[in-house]
């Protein structure tokens, strides 16, 4: 029983999240998308249905699953999962933006004034997502960082919270102007972070607790090996960009051939031993992931001193409880990458300093950014289609809530959230859908767990018009069964 004077239920919860999530009512749409839902169609189960496209650049198909021969286009290299073995110990210092192999810092000062601003908003409480919703960096600054493990399931979750933002904008924001870096962040996974943020988040990461070594003692770098390792992959990629492969000769040669000893286990094959410190390298601030060489993936060195750990949990702790609060330390801890109790030890320093303050979430005890106490009663609203791994449907509690019934059968994997494209309606995942496509069109079927009315089925609509200008494709929605497994 929480013994705090705020009191809130799931109803003003979920609409003040949806809100900052630039989630509430409609989608972010241009007008040739309006009008292009306003004439679209529907089917049932194979049926077809009136198109629904846009202009712009050509894009990856975002949401769509390997299964069934959809497009599945972008996102890390097998290697990259490499970066979830490592964790990088405390590193003092101050935010600073990355100069990401060489590159004119792509979040100069203009820019990080800008994200300094809307932190600032968003811890005087009462801000939505409304001004950032015309920058993909401050966008991304908003949900606490993008999953892109698939890149173009990111772009699709980054502009679909923009107005009139293509998939295009979302790369040139990660590889054109830089003010996005794509890096192993919460989780070990792949993620998207505002670059002028990157000290901050590398602060936080690097103050995980180390997990539990899963390699033998024969496998495992020593200490001293891993601080030659992580110095050989800071000089091999300043101011350069290098495949996995090519990172693997520099780094050979920089240490020794200890380094590139082929013994550590990785999909059915083996690794060389220094690959298990990419993680740590990455929050460390030497590595990260360059614009790629066609197929390949690159990494390079951007440059960045994590912040002191203190600080940086302050910061991230706040931006995440401003995003999906009110939560538990638990609940930041499974996002997060942490264990329950150092999640718990997190919170206590921080209520300790004045940084958070308890609420009464439903009856029980949860947190909230100091001072973070407005919840308008208001009723969540809105008709939203979010990709794979969207932050939204990753980062919410609680759970039961979130995927009522069905929900949670069909839209949860082992309960882990993200593994299946959802639809959300007024604050609740209320189905599934999946997007397959072929040439220039693609096919969105969307299984709904409970009977739409005309107004969410208009705002159906709406969404599947705005995915497609996303992509740049011509779109039928179909509503039936989602056939096709969850990712990986």
């Amino acid at each position: 029983m929480s013994t705090a004077t705020t009191t809130v239920d799931w109803r003003r919860v979920s609409a003040r999240r949806l809100a900052r999530a630039g989630l509430a009512g409609g989608g972010q749409m241009s007008g040739a998308a309006g009008a292009a839902a306003g004439g679209a169609g529907r089917a049932s189960g194979a049926g077809g249905a009136a198109t629904a496209g846009g202009a712009g650049e050509a894009a990856s198909a975002g949401g769509a699953s390997r299964a069934g021969g959809a497009a599945s286009v972008g996102g890390a290299d097998q290697a990259a999962s490499a970066g979830s073995t490592g964790r990088a110990a405390s590193a003092g210092g101050a935010d600073q933006a990355a100069s990401l192999g060489g590159a004119d810092p792509m979040a100069g000062p203009a820019a990080a004034a800008g994200l300094a601003d809307a932190r600032a908003a968003r811890v005087a409480g009462g801000a939505d997502m409304s001004a950032a919703a015309a920058d993909p960096a401050a966008t991304v600054a908003a949900m606490a960082g993008a999953h892109a493990q698939i890149m173009s399931a990111a772009e699709l979750s980054v502009a679909l919270r923009m107005v009139g933002a293509r998939a295009g904008d979302v790369r040139g924001a990660v590889w054109g102007e830089r003010s996005l870096t794509k890096t192993f962040g919460p989780r070990g996974t792949v993620h998207l972070l505002p670059t002028a943020e990157l000290g901050a988040w590398l602060g936080a990461l690097s103050a995980l607790p180390p997990i539990v070594e899963r390699f033998p003692a024969d496998v495992r770098l020593t200490p001293d090996q891993l601080d030659a390792v992580l110095a050989a992959v800071g000089t091999a990629l300043a101011g350069t960009e290098l495949t996995v492969d090519e990172l693997d000769a520099a780094v050979g040669e920089l240490t020794g051939p200890w380094a590139v000893e082929e013994v550590m286990p990785a999909f059915q094959t083996m690794w060389p031993r220094w690959r298990q410190a990419m993680g740590m390298a990455a929050h460390r601030g030497v590595l990260c992931f360059g614009a790629g060489r066609g197929r390949k993936v690159t990494y390079t060195n951007p440059d960045v001193k994590p912040a002191a750990a203190d600080d940086a949990l302050a910061t991230v702790v706040g931006d995440y409880l401003w995003s999906y609060g009110p939560a538990t330390p638990p609940q930041f801890a499974k996002w997060f990458g942490g264990t329950p109790a150092w999640g718990a030890e997190v919170f206590a320093r921080l209520a300790s300093a004045g940084s958070i303050e308890e609420v009464d979430f439903d009856g029980a005890s949860a947190w909230v950014a100091a001072g973070d106490t407005a919840f308008e009663d208001t009723e969540p609203a809105g008709v939203r289609l979010l990709p794979y791994f969207d932050a939204y449907g990753v980062a919410g509690q609680p759970r039961d809530q979130l995927f009522p019934g069905r929900a949670a059968e069909r839209a949860l994997t082992r309960g882990q959230a993200g593994n299946r494209p959802i639809l959300l309606v007024d604050g609740v995942v209320a189905g599934i859908w999946h997007l397959r496509r072929s040439g220039r069109r693609a096919t969105v079927t969307v299984e709904a767990f409970r009977t739409l009315n005309r107004a969410h089925s208009a705002a159906l609509e709406q969404q599947v018009a705005r995915v497609a200008e996303i992509l740049d494709l011509a779109s039928e929605l179909v509503l039936g069964e989602v056939e096709a497994g969850p990712h990986a």
